[in-house]
């Protein structure tokens, strides 16, 4: 199968490439990158509207070649820009066409500096995508690396969607290793204790022990299945989803895997309310997976 960089001749930015190529030295599978020019719906015979399709395709070539060319020698990449009548519509239709395992995009151009942020493009290609979507914080660069961690986030209505089999079923696909995190933001000002850590304590394993055992209960299935070793359990906790998504550690080949939301159709990406929140606070990259077939 193919990765396939979805790379944004607007911005011009490298971080899609260099999370695609992360990727691919994990994997060993192919990168295509591929800009997508948008053109007028439906099409018309225009000399005018032609020669200016053929002036942004030239210049998307150019700075997609650009981008390439920047990433550590050895590194193969086939280069590719489509015409459609929209991004996302492009970026989809060559994703099947490839047999994509796997689309990268990047982050907004609006949002901070090495934490993902969701543009109106971005958010488009996100929803709907039949395959996963790995999104690279802004101005993500890998260090020459591969992936060597995956990091379920577990919590919330993606659950019913079955996060943790299917992190762990890449996780050893990819060979690398796994860890759950369970996120949440707690504020403690309401509970009437003595102290404020003492109303955190309280709050925070209360909840734990709830998750705790969900957790317990769907690793020891994907063990008799998969055959993972051991997964590392966590919970991050703070005041607000950046402080609790702060609160773990965070290493270079570190990815973040979030499933879709119970409102995604079948085999379909959607994003939901809360994995949104701790999307936009994540420091490293993050990969969401679609809803499995049922």
């Amino acid at each position: 199968m193919t990765i396939v960089a979805g790379f944004s001749a607007a911005r011009r930015g490298t971080a899609p490439v260099e999370l695609a190529a992360q990727i691919a030295r994990t994997t060993g599978e192919q990168i295509v990158a591929v800009a997508i020019v948008e053109r007028r719906r439906p099409p018309k015979s225009d000399p005018i509207e032609d020669e200016y399709l053929d002036y942004l395709t030239t210049d998307a070539e150019r700075a997609l070649h650009g981008a390439v060319d920047a990433l550590p020698a050895g590194t193969g990449i086939t280069v590719e820009v489509r015409a459609a009548t929209s991004i996302p519509t492009g970026l989809a239709q060559f994703a099947t066409e490839q047999q994509a395992s796997v689309v990268t995009v990047g982050s907004s151009s609006t949002g901070l500096l090495g934490r993902v942020a969701l543009g109106s493009v971005t958010d488009r290609v996100v929803h709907g995508s039949a395959v996963p979507i790995a999104i690279a914080p802004r101005g993500y660069a890998s260090g020459g690396g591969p992936v060597r961690r995956l990091t379920a986030a577990f919590g919330g209505q993606a659950d019913v969607n079955g996060l943790i089999p299917a992190a762990a079923a890449l996780a050893k696909k990819w060979g690398v290793g796994l860890r759950v995190v369970s996120f949440t933001a707690r504020d403690v000002s309401a509970y009437a204790m003595a102290t404020p850590k003492q109303a955190e304590n309280l709050v925070v394993d209360r909840w734990w022990q709830n998750i705790q055992d969900d957790i317990t209960k769907q690793l020891d299935t994907v063990r008799s299945t998969v055959g993972l070793p051991d997964v590392e359990v966590a919970v991050g906790v703070g005041p607000d989803w950046r402080a609790a998504v702060e609160s773990v550690q965070w290493g270079p080949g570190d990815v973040l895997v979030l499933g879709s939301g119970a409102a995604a159709q079948t085999q379909q990406v959607f994003l939901g309310s809360v994995a949104a929140r701790i999307v936009r606070n994540s420091p490293v990259p993050v990969m969401i997976l679609p809803r499995p077939a049922t």
